[in-house]
């Protein structure tokens, strides 16, 4: 039922190509049972050269069956090469149709999900599962398709030839199939899961580990400090370990059975010819031994296109688990925000599968124009706070509302709009500056980009790159810094200009030259606007109007720097280990 369930996912994304996927898999067979002609007029030879032999001149009809041989063995090429066609074409669209299904799906999803499942995880599952659903289509199935015909046809000719040997040359078949179903079934099928969830995660934890190498620059962590990645690749090598023992028995056996045809037509030869050799027998048994190497490709082609289905089945089931996700309610009448206020009414939220809530009962209210501050020890749910503003996931319960609407009556568009996030690390395309910072305003002129990278303190950037603005970003030696990236992305957000502006740590990874420029261009983006800092440099913070500070998902305190500092609580316990950390000097 598994398999037909697959199949009919498959027919689903095809669309009516699905036919050229039945049409290929009649064509395959009929290739296959037409690649089992040449070795009858191959006997016919052997038996019409024994008949003649030594008179080798009175052999009439070689050059016939030769030529016979020869057409049905190109005809089977070319039916196959049509069956490849017509299964190429259909793969190729039911390819087309789960990416774009599956990337349409995604972008109705909360903003969140991507920090929720990492790209690694999504690339992998984008990319490498639909591929493996083309290579299944376009090779796997017409070739199990010939594999299960050529069978009936071997079948009728072993039978036909000398059923003696016939069914004695099946006996390896058998037990090479009894073998592969133990490598090939719900055993198995656990472990090529667990095989996939160990890459899978090797790959994400690799794409992290690659975006933290200025972390590791920073403070020289070397690779073992990422434990994550580090027991990933330990997880993937126990796994690879563990699968490659366990079928290193069955595949042995397999291999020595199914190539043990042989030893058994030998046996039997030895058996039927101890009372002498009968040129018949010695007829039917040269024929055995040059087609039972058929039986052996045909298995092989069977165990494969097993296995590889499934690889399909754990892709197809990867696929639908973020399409079974949930995108965000849509209001089918949304509401316009008044001004750029932020409340927060009694808010709660959990991530899934997390054992508790990452915010509790949070209520605050941000003014117009005010400018305020997030922070607090980490996994205080700083990050998370700012999310539900904008709407990366919804809370569980409470109302968060911008302009005295809550955030779910209003559009996704005018939300985008209403909201500009600069994050910690800053997320830049490979292409020209000018087209990353025009991702904010599609139809912005180049002046208005050339403006915003001008108040975003970009001039020394763009004096640099070999063609300016233009110059693609990840290509001939042209690459930014993490103050500079950080600019760039300053650049995009005042060209949104949007009336509310959320800072997730955004001066993390600057040097000292960079942080400055950084600095300067927050406050040329921030004039007028509602601001919303995450901050672990404190520094960055006293100048706020409120500064609320977190700790387990909870605000324990809130207020100015001054008034904070003060109360002698957590906030002043974290102003005065930052203050000595910032004057703390080697030798000192």
């Amino acid at each position: 039922m598994e398999k037909e369930s697959s199949i009919k996912k498959l027919f689903a994304y095809a669309g009516n190509f699905k036919y050229l996927t039945i049409v290929s898999w009649i064509l395959s067979a009929a290739s296959a049972l037409m690649a089992l002609m040449p070795f009858v007029f191959i006997w016919e030879i052997i038996r019409e050269v024994l008949k003649v032999v030594p008179n080798f001149s009175n052999a009439e009809n070689l050059t016939y069956y030769g030529w016979m041989a020869v057409i049905f063995s190109v005809l089977s090429i070319i039916i196959y090469l049509a069956a490849l066609m017509c299964s190429h074409i259909a793969a190729f669209r039911v390819q087309t149709n789960i990416r774009l299904k599956t990337m349409r799906h995604i972008l109705k999803l909360p903003l969140g999900f991507m920090s929720g499942i990492g790209s690694g995880k999504l690339r992998k599952i984008v990319n490498e599962c639909s591929e493996a659903t083309e290579t299944y289509l376009a090779h796997q199935l017409p070739d199990r398709a010939g594999a299960l015909a050529t069978p009936f046809g071997l079948l009728a000719m072993l039978l036909f030839f000398d059923f003696r040997l016939g069914l004695l040359s099946l006996i390896p078949v058998v037990i090479a199939f009894a073998i592969m179903s133990s490598m090939t079934g719900v055993r198995m099928q656990q472990k090529m899961k667990e095989y996939q969830n160990s890459l899978e995660q090797m790959s994400n934890e690799a794409v992290e580990y690659v975006r933290g190498i200025p972390v590791v620059k920073t403070f020289g962590q070397s690779v073992f400090s990422f434990k994550r990645f580090k027991a990933s690749i330990d997880n993937y090598e126990k796994w690879v370990v563990s699968y490659t023992k366990d079928l290193r028995m069955p595949m042995i056996l397999y291999t020595t059975v199914i190539n043990g045809v042989f030893a058994v037509l030998i046996a039997a030869a030895l058996f039927f010819t101890r009372n002498g050799v009968n040129s018949d027998f010695l007829l039917n048994l040269l024929f055995y031994i040059i087609i039972t190497p058929i039986i052996t490709v045909t298995l092989n082609k069977i165990m494969y296109s097993s296995e590889n289905m499934m690889i399909v089945e754990d892709a197809l089931s990867r696929i639908d688990s973020i399409l079974d996700m949930k995108p965000l309610r849509e209001n089918t009448s949304p509401k316009h925000p008044k001004d750029n206020s932020v409340i927060l009414h009694d808010v709660s939220f959990r991530y899934k599968d997390a054992d508790e809530n990452a915010l509790k009962h949070i209520s605050l209210k941000i003014n117009p124009g005010e400018h305020v501050a997030f922070v607090g020890p980490s996994g205080g749910g700083k990050t998370t706070l700012a999310s539900v503003i904008a709407r990366f996931w919804d809370v569980d319960s409470g109302k968060v509302s911008i302009g005295g609407i809550n955030v779910k009556d209003i559009s996704k568009e005018e939300l985008m709009n209403t909201v500009s996030f600069v994050f910690q690390d800053s997320k830049l395309l490979k292409t020209s500056i000018f087209e990353n910072v025009r991702l904010a305003k599609r139809d912005a002129t180049r002046e208005e980009v050339l403006k915003a990278l001008k108040d975003a303190q970009c001039e020394d950037i763009i004096e640099k790159m070999t063609d300016g603005i233009d110059t693609i970003i990840g290509t001939k030696g042209n690459y930014l810094s993490g103050g500079e990236a950080q600019r760039i992305s300053i650049a995009r957000a005042m060209l949104k200009n949007a009336p509310i502006l959320i800072l997730d740590e955004a001066t993390a990874f600057a040097d000292p030259d960079n942080e400055s420029k950084v600095q300067a261009a927050f406050s040329a983006l921030s004039k007028g606007k509602t601001v919303i800092m995450i901050a672990h440099r404190l520094s960055t913070v006293v100048g706020a109007d409120c500064v609320y500070v977190l700790k387990d998902g909870e605000i324990c305190e809130y207020g100015s720097h001054d008034k904070l500092v003060q109360q002698h609580g957590l906030y002043e316990h974290m102003w005065r280990e930052y203050n000595r950390a910032a004057k703390w000097k080697v030798g000192a």
